[in-house]
């Protein structure tokens, strides 16, 4: 069957470029064109089918919720919640990244959850098999590793986050600058490094990155370039390492897309906001407008127990300069794996922060629901202000739970409204619908 590139450059709209361009509000010639061109993706399998959901040039910003157990909390019905709330509270696209317990059911179990596309990473499932089978991570056979990759696209994986991009040369380059300030965050990283430096062998993901693209465009599933050298503190973001990675996972999203897969590009973690723009006009220009699939980014390192306020400031930022897909962070982040109440939190941070950047990427088309929420919230029209609130049921939650004494008002002002008070005095004035 052919990949949705494939289709594309032939003329040929499908069924998924036509729902994404609905939801859209674009045309089906622009989605079919941009698909075409490789700056737009839908993640998709063939075997699964789940909903089709757009990520590229002239659409919306969309967010990503990550799920998974750890080494130290195995609970499968926590994580089949935690994909529910995730799709819940808005998330377009799902990554399991379980590293502890069975792999397989896990992985299984919050795919038949939720009808989001799933995206994964397959390192982790290949050092944890490899550190159980031989009692060492760095005795992972590259047969086993090609291996699992396809079991997991046959169990209907959308996307897919392979660290293609960390080879001996930048392994070099890390060692040169003299490391790092946060050192490396990236858990298939780093295993990644380990087995290279181990077996003194270069990546066989980046040496045979014909045949990982070969597997992944059997099933339609998007080819998501992982950014295993992403930087885990500010003072590292930009250096060069983590620029060196990026060239490098440019130049295969270009080769990638020339082999009929569908590719993603996945950016840093932790950027100083002055650093975003800069960072996203670098990766557009060198992956010829591959969607930008940005891991936060975190901005600033001091605020644990908030970093999912400090990833949505960075979120917004990125969006706005042209970021594609936005991976949430919790308020969990850097402290303890992320439960349930987590999720929720940090998804609807990242859907905030990707409506601001979108009201600032399409102007023109972008702010017409807060004009309408500023005339609800002038005429004290309560319902319509619920009706256009991004999460109305939070907004009801915390009016109920204070009501005030004149129902026309709320208790931050209470008789001394000022909504209330302007308007009698402007009553004959409204701008209403004139603009």
């Amino acid at each position: 069957m052919k990949t949705q590139i494939e289709l594309a450059r032939e003329g040929i709209v499908s069924t998924q470029m036509a729902t994404v361009a609905k939801d859209e509000g674009v045309t089906t010639e622009y989605v079919r064109q941009m698909v075409a061109a490789g700056k737009i993706v839908i993640p998709w399998n063939h075997g699964r089918k789940p909903l089709a959901v757009g990520i590229g040039k002239g659409l919306r910003t969309k967010v990503n919720a990550s799920i998974g157990t750890s080494s130290d909390i195995v609970d499968y019905e926590a994580e089949v919640r935690k994909a529910k709330a995730a799709q819940e509270s808005g998330a377009d696209t799902l990554m399991e990244l379980s590293v502890g317990g069975d792999l397989d059911r896990v992985r299984r179990e919050v795919i038949a959850a939720v009808d989001l596309p799933v995206g994964n990473v397959p390192l982790y499932q290949a050092f944890c098999e490899a550190a159980r089978k031989y009692g060492d991570p760095n005795k992972l056979d590259e047969e086993m590793l090609f291996d699992l990759i396809e079991r997991q696209c046959a169990d209907g994986m959308a996307f897919m986050a392979v660290h293609c991009g960390i080879n001996l040369y930048t392994i070099e380059r890390l060692r040169k600058q003299g490391y790092r300030y946060g050192g490396l965050v990236s858990k298939g990283g780093v295993s990644m490094v380990a087995w290279m430096l181990a077996n003194n062998r270069e990546n066989p993901l980046y040496e045979k990155f014909d045949r990982v693209t070969s597997i992944l465009k059997k099933y339609d599933t998007v080819l998501s370039l992982g950014n295993g050298l992403r930087a885990g503190a500010i003072h590292d973001s930009s250096d060069r390492a983590q620029i060196q990675e990026l060239l490098i996972n440019c130049e295969l999203a270009e080769i990638g897309r020339e082999m009929g897969c569908q590719m993603l590009v996945e950016g840093p973690g932790h950027v100083p906001l002055d650093e975003v723009e800069g960072n996203i006009q670098l990766q557009k220009r060198m992956s010829g407008g591959a969607p930008y699939y940005m891991l936060g980014p975190i901005s600033t390192d001091v605020a644990p127990g908030f970093d999912h306020i400090t990833a949505a400031i960075g979120a917004a930022q990125s969006s706005r300069f042209g970021a594609d897909l936005i991976c949430y962070i919790t308020p969990a982040e850097h402290l303890a794996l992320p439960n349930e109440e987590d999720v929720r939190q940090g998804v609807k941070a990242a859907k905030i922060a990707a409506y601001i950047g979108d009201m600032n990427k399409y102007p023109e088309k972008g702010r017409e629901r807060d004009r309408e929420m500023s005339k609800a919230r002038r005429d004290l029209n309560w319902e319509k202000q619920f009706e256009l609130a991004l999460y109305p049921e939070d907004a009801r939650a915390i009016r109920a739970s204070r009501t005030p004494e004149d129902e026309a008002t709320c208790t931050m002002c209470g008789d001394f409204c000022a909504s209330r008070g302007a308007g009698k005095l402007f009553a004959g004035d409204l701008r209403g619908d004139k603009i």
